[in-house]
């Protein structure tokens, strides 16, 4: 349930604002301006944990130390920020205004929390949801604060699950997508699995302003944790999985649910599937054409995808591949934990590199 949170102009904020916010570009401070966008990562390098803003037209850089590894980030609407989230068991979220190149704010998790390295905003700018870890009886949650009072905490909504991982906005305005992965962690134990035989993983659909689970699509095997995920202008949502059963076995890892809400998985060829060992990271889906690109850093590949037919397109070597996004000229921006940033061309021809940094980029760009 959700507490203390939503009031009714919420809801009419949110109505009125629709598609209108979610057309923004998700990288750019200006609508329209791919050319001069930044790219936004968790990042490790010679000094440690690090923030970093990138821009790959110039190559122009900012750094921010940080004191624990990051992961997954989400730019604010109508703001020069950006909000990038520990990996979990961390408990800090860090707020970076892109304009200033600087930290404005670091959001706690709050007592018996920490994150899972995901957020989204309203489409107003005014909320940000976080997921989360209840620690005390290891519930999924969503972590609700107030951008406009200091990123106060507003409200937590519970998902009636395990490890909530990735979540994005819907087209609705209303509706967040959730990654549910179904593992049990505690911080005690750093990130070490608890629960591996009674998982629960789940592809969730929540209204963010009364707290109602509106969908429930549960993966073909109860191992496949459901963490990873993209959303796209017609409300379809591609899901990817991370296998927690035995190495040998063959299962899908990627989902597709439907506008109309119906649920399917895809399978790909076998020597594929095998060559991904077990795991998909980023998923990005693109805003203006049928195409979506995905990430699997432990086969060193990059998939691209017809999302409207269900057919691969090309699938590419690319060494740790890691963060995807849209660049908005018809491709994707893929970062590779060896360092290296490249452009994935939509028309399935090979990854062009655009630079080559003495850093290892985490699994996600914003």
């Amino acid at each position: 349930m959700v507490t203390n949170m939503w009031q009714r102009r919420e809801f009419l904020k949110a109505a009125m604002l629709g598609l209108g916010s979610l057309g923004l570009p998700a990288l750019c401070w200006a609508q329209g301006e791919h050319q001069d966008a930044w790219l936004w990562s968790a990042i490790d390098d010679a000094q440690g944990h690090q923030l970093l803003g990138y821009q790959p037209s110039t190559g122009n850089r900012f750094r921010a130390p940080v004191p624990e590894r990051c992961h997954g980030g989400c730019r604010r609407p109508g703001q020069p920020q950006i909000a990038l989230f520990s990996r979990r068991p961390g408990r800090l979220a860090h707020v970076l205004d892109g304009n200033e190149q600087r930290e404005v704010t670091r959001i706690t998790a709050g007592p018996d929390h920490h994150f899972y390295g995901h957020g989204a905003y309203s489409p107003d700018g005014r909320l940000l949801y976080a997921t989360a870890n209840r620690i005390k009886d290891s519930a999924g949650v969503i972590r609700v604060f107030n951008a406009e009072n200091d990123y106060a905490l507003e409200g937590e909504i519970d998902l009636a699950g395990i490890g909530p991982h990735e979540l994005r906005l819907m087209p609705d305005g209303q509706t967040l997508a959730v990654g549910l992965g179904g593992i049990r962690t505690h911080p005690d134990y750093g990130r070490v699995k608890l629960n591996l035989d009674d998982m629960a993983p789940a592809l969730l659909l929540v209204d963010r302003l009364s707290g109602a689970i509106l969908e429930r699509h549960a993966p073909s095997h109860h191992q496949l944790s459901c963490r990873h995920l993209d959303v796209a202008p017609d409300g379809s949502v591609l899901a990817g999985y991370q296998f927690q059963g035995p190495a040998w076995e063959q299962q899908p890892l990627l989902a597709f649910r439907e506008p109309d809400g119906s649920f399917a998985e895809m399978a790909l060829p076998d020597d594929l599937t095998d060559t991904l060992r077990h795991y998909i990271a980023s998923i990005a889906m693109a805003p203006d054409a049928p195409l979506a690109l995905i990430t699997a850093p432990r086969g060193h590949r990059v998939l691209l995808l017809d999302r409207n037919e269900r057919r691969l397109i090309a699938s590419h070597h690319l060494p740790d591949a890691a963060g995807a996004l849209p660049d908005g000229n018809g491709g994707f921006w893929v970062s590779s934990g060896e360092g290296e940033i490249f452009r994935v061309p939509g028309d399935g021809s090979q990854p062009q590199r655009l630079d080559a940094l003495d850093l290892r980029w985490d699994n996600h760009l914003s």
